[in-house]
């Protein structure tokens, strides 16, 4: 009976959501409707009574979906990705809406004021979006201050990059600015894992630390930092598997756990691709997500967990639409998942809808739990 009200409720939310509000929204500028999002989320995030509400309108939950890793509970795999919630200011609210956990960020050292805009943009046909933020957000010490003290109801991970300035070019400026966010988030004792996003591609200097020499030198320092929670590293999925073989040998050596697959992707020759969708945005800026960064997330998801024999816990994101997109991220190797894309496009019931579906689809295998599926594409 519940999962047939749940359903029932979906449809209806998902009605008002495609032909009511996204006719309207998709007709603004996305980063202006983005903002308005936001402040919605934290009025409503800031009352016991619409916490409630939205608890009652979006979420949902099934013990077949719940996880525990590093210690940590995971009431569901599906997460919200850093990029959404730059300056971590929807963490009272999300739990609600119904996802697992949220990854906040990425934060840098610094406040950093982004890309000039437009940066922003939908590609509609190519169930996409052109993200050109440049780390838009607050900085390390704003953000940590607004998060002191306050309760998690899910796991909340820190996603700490370099402030996008020329200063940060300089490796030694780079990593002191990442170890910089990291140290201000370890000593307040803020957040349940760290992710270091070495794949942003709209920032100064591109992505020097995806270079193995590099990366050592960051993580070194990170090290150093003693940091006593999970550390993943988030990846681009433009990667050739060579580059990433020597990421995983790097990684072997230092406090890493896991990885993120992946980031946005750059590359506009993709056959899911639809050109008219790139009309008026300007060549060689930005990055792609949903549709066109499936594949290659798929991709390497299943390379790193069948290259490293599942020792590493992978955190799938790019393209998730749908619970058999989600499910086949997790039969490739992921054990956990993160969505924005399919979340704009479809609304935020998607979410229930995907974790609902999720757990019919494992109990469909004969699973009893989500984690006996993890890997199976590959086994």
């Amino acid at each position: 009976m519940k999962n047939i009200l749940t359903k029932f409720r979906n449809k209806i939310t998902g009605f008002f959501y495609i032909k009511i509000f996204k006719p309207v929204a998709f007709k603004r500028d996305p980063e202006d409707v983005h903002n308005t999002i936001l402040n919605i989320g934290k009025i409503l995030g800031n009352n016991f009574i619409t916490r409630i509400f939205v608890n009652l309108v979006f979420n949902y939950q099934n013990p077949i979906l719940s996880q525990n890793l590093f210690n940590i509970n995971f009431k569901n795999p599906l997460g919200l990705s850093a990029g959404f919630d730059k300056n971590a200011e929807l963490t009272q609210i999300m739990p609600n809406v119904g996802f697992g956990f949220m990854e906040i960020g990425s934060i840098t050292g610094n406040p950093c004021k982004g890309n000039p805009r437009p940066r922003l943009w939908r590609m509609l046909r190519s169930k996409s979006l052109m993200v050109w933020y440049g780390l838009k957000n607050d900085g390390c010490e704003e953000i940590s201050k607004r998060l002191l003290n306050k309760k998690f109801k899910i796991p909340v991970g820190i996603s700490v990059a370099k402030t996008n300035c020329p200063e940060t070019v300089d490796m030694a400026n780079g990593i002191a600015d990442y170890i910089k966010a990291a140290k201000t988030f370890r000593d307040a004792d803020i957040g349940d894992y760290f992710t270091i996003n070495i794949s942003c591609p709209n920032a100064y200097g591109g992505q020097p630390f995806t270079d193995p020499d590099s990366l050592e030198f960051l993580l070194t320092e990170f090290d150093k930092l003693q940091i006593k929670k999970p550390v993943f590293l988030k990846l681009t999925p433009d990667l050739p598997f060579k580059m990433v073989d020597k990421i995983i040998e790097t990684s072997k050596n230092h406090n890493i756990q896991g990885f993120v697959c992946a980031n946005l992707t750059k590359k506009r020759e993709n056959p899911k691709i639809i050109k008219e969708d790139l009309e008026g945005i300007p060549e060689g800026i930005g990055g792609m997500s949903g549709k066109p960064a499936e594949e290659t997330a798929n991709n390497l998801i299943s390379y790193i967990y069948k290259t490293t024999c599942g020792k590493y816990i992978i955190i799938g994101c790019g393209g998730i639409f749908s619970a058999e997109d989600a499910y086949k991220k997790i039969k490739d190797g992921a054990s956990l998942l993160q969505m924005i894309t399919g979340m704009i496009f479809q609304g935020p019931q998607i979410i229930s809808e995907i974790n609902r579906e999720l757990a019919e689809l494992i109990k469909k295998d004969g699973y009893k739990n989500i984690s006996e599926a993890v890997g199976k594409n590959l086994k």
